[in-house]
């Protein structure tokens, strides 16, 4: 047989249809997986949320050992960085280097005594304003495990 004949020659590439049919399983694909991989990072930040919350939380029971007492509303979390100079438990080191924000870069809030319990410390979501759904919601010790 001669190598120009058409049933010697071979297929070099997709046709039109095979192209089409790719494409459209692709698209199928990123339909289902593009909306469970978006609402990761929501997700994460409200775990790391939960996390400083939880890091703060230890760093105020440790003040309250060396000081007998939560810091006033007034001295705020402020007072885990500046410990206090009249310190009664003799502890003048910080207990945190520095205040960490929010995952949504807000400063955390905190209030003592606290509507929840000695001390209350919270975010306020992603708005950062008071209440909201979703990722918008408040996140507080009072809510950890």
């Amino acid at each position: 047989m001669n190598k120009g004949t058409p049933s010697c020659r071979r297929h070099a590439g997709f046709t039109l249809i095979e192209i089409m049919v790719v494409v459209a399983i692709l698209g199928i694909l990123a339909a289902l997986v593009v909306p469970r991989v978006m609402s990761r990072p929501d997700e994460a930040r409200i775990t790391r949320a939960h996390h400083d919350l939880r890091a703060i939380s230890s760093a105020l029971g440790l003040y309250r050992l060396d000081n007998f007492a939560y810091p006033s509303t007034d001295q705020g979390m402020q007072a885990l960085v500046d410990p206090p100079a009249t310190s009664t438990g003799g502890k003048h080191e910080p207990y945190l280097e520095r205040l960490p924000e929010d995952p949504w870069g807000n400063p955390y809030q905190y209030l003592s005594p606290g509507e929840h319990g000695e001390f209350d410390l919270y975010s306020l979501g992603a708005d950062g304003a008071p209440g909201g759904e979703g990722v918008n919601a408040d996140i507080g010790n009072w809510q950890l495990d």
